[in-house]
């Protein structure tokens, strides 16, 4: 049950069993004591990451010998190795994990040579592009193909996640849509040549850090401030004279375009209005879910561009 709470969440389609994965939690208390490696670093990991503090050195304690070191017998259990590997990386300082992610990684380096081609394969994507410090959406698909030359398949889970993926992938390109829209009816890019023209880029941004479908308005916006932080900056480093700027910084503190109007030249009001709209965009979004206006604050952070 713990190995598909953890293919689930690999897969990022954990989402749809938050009751079912909250209850199997309860079961990680007794297994994270166990003898057995995968069964005892898998309950470790998923009781971090769901929150829970467990002493890593108390549970690691019967897998090393006397001495600290973990007993080579282990380096038979290749999932319980690559169990260990991930488990490293949730490492709170405890010295035992810092000794797992090392004779884990030495292990199953070794060991790739005499693993099937997909098991191999598996491990050495595991080892170059660890788990917990990688985009989950992109490890996805690589859990899946493992996941698909397994002798014994869940069809079921495996067609939930291909559903997802091509929900998230229209989900995006929608978005993509949008804010390439928004940002070509901006014109700054023509009216500001020297300034960065690079909206997908600045989309990435928040397509990997917000994940889910509830979050696409968010992943919207975000785009819209990335992309005025680059403008701002291209016109301070490569555009703007020095009275040009004593102007802008002064028409930011006023917050008020009219006034802007009469004193920037032709590029800058433009961008300032641009920063206008988003800035009092984004407050009212907020204060429309949230019932707090956050104008004030917002306007500070924007003068921090300066």
């Amino acid at each position: 049950m713990l190995t598909t709470v953890d293919h689930l969440k690999r897969l990022c389609i954990d989402h749809y069993f938050q009751d079912e994965i909250d209850n199997v939690m309860d079961a990680c208390v007794d297994l994270v004591h166990s003898d057995d490696l995968l069964d005892a670093t898998l309950s470790l990991r998923l009781m971090r990451e769901a929150g829970y503090y467990v002493s890593a050195d108390d549970v690691l304690r019967k897998f090393t010998n006397d001495n600290g070191d973990f007993n080579h017998g282990l380096t038979k259990d290749i999932r319980g190795m690559l169990s260990l590997q991930d488990m490293s990386y949730l490492n709170m300082g405890e010295s035992s994990l810092y000794k797992a992610n090392e004779f884990s990684a030495k292990h199953l380096r070794l060991a790739i040579k005499y693993l099937e081609p997909s098991l191999a394969r598996y491990v050495r994507r595991s080892l170059d592009h660890p788990y917990h410090v990688s985009l989950m959406q992109y490890k996805a698909r690589h859990h899946l193909s493992y996941l698909q030359n397994l002798p014994t398949r869940n069809t079921s889970i495996e067609n939930l996640a291909l559903a997802e993926f091509q929900i998230k992938k229209l989900q995006h390109q929608r978005e993509i849509k949008e804010v390439k829209r928004w940002w070509m009816d901006l014109g700054l890019a023509k009216e500001i040549p020297a300034a960065r023209d690079q909206v997908l880029k600045w989309y990435m941004w928040p397509m990997t850090v917000l994940e889910g479908l509830s979050f696409s308005r968010y992943r919207i916006e975000i785009t819209k401030i990335i992309s005025m932080v680059y403008i701002v900056d291209d016109i301070f480093d490569l555009v703007a004279t020095q009275n040009e700027l004593s102007l802008f910084n002064e028409a930011i503190k006023m917050w008020d375009p009219a006034a802007a109007v009469d004193s920037l030249p032709s590029y800058m009001i433009s961008c300032y209005k641009a920063l206008y709209t988003v800035t009092n965009d984004i407050a009212a979004m907020v204060r429309k879910e949230h019932g707090l206006n956050p104008i004030t604050h917002i306007k500070q952070a924007v003068c921090l561009l300066e």
